[in-house]
């Protein structure tokens, strides 16, 4: 049953999710995810791919956390608004942006999109996430050998939760100082979902 857990539920939820994902830990999936939730990927972008849907928490952590940690390292996901805030049917849409390093060859992967969640209470009672849905919209890659671009974007960010206003000083402050970083422009505003 869908439900719209309070404020600190949900970002306990999120906060755990990002715990799984960024730090490569695929055990806490089953924590933030019920064990029938349903993944699905909408790409605005041929620079990375995904399966369309996954189902059941097991699946969710083996591509969301096991699959992608094998690619990607040094990964920050930032949720690019003030707080969560979900409706009355226990949704909850939000940009995000992904800052991180592609191991295979060093380069920064940096991309944007919106995350859709649906939160539900489970049969012992605990919210978790029913659904997510992650639209990506732009995913960069960039030369960076030295993992200086990296280091400088994720010094520049406060992490995990980063207010529009926040994204758009911190993005360009380190592009000013930067010469030749055009690359942070088209990740100045928050992503929106074309049907947004």
């Amino acid at each position: 049953m869908f439900s719209s857990p309070d404020r600190a539920t949900v970002r306990a939820l999120l906060e755990g999710y990002l715990r799984a994902k960024d730090l490569n830990r695929p055990e806490l999936i089953a924590a933030c995810f019920a064990a029938d939730a349903e993944l699905s990927f909408s790409l605005a972008s041929n620079d990375i791919d995904f399966p369309a849907r996954v189902d059941g928490a097991p699946a969710i952590a083996k591509t969301l956390v096991g699959d992608f940690g094998a690619r990607f390292e040094r990964c920050r996901t930032y949720y690019v608004c003030v707080e969560p805030h979900v409706n009355g049917d226990g949704a909850c849409e939000m940009p995000w942006l992904v800052v991180m390093r592609q191991k295979d060859s060093g380069a920064l992967r940096i991309g944007n999109g919106t995350y859709r969640w649906q939160f539900a209470r489970e049969h012992d009672g605990a919210e978790r996430i029913a659904r997510l849905h992650i639209h990506i919209v732009r995913m960069d890659t960039i030369d960076d050998p030295r993992a200086d671009r990296l280091d400088a974007l994720h010094g520049a960010l406060g992490y995990p939760w980063l207010p529009p206003h926040a994204l758009a000083r911190g993005l360009g402050e380190v592009a000013a100082a930067h010469l030749g970083w055009t690359f942070v422009q088209p990740f100045l505003q928050p992503a929106m979902h074309a049907g947004a």
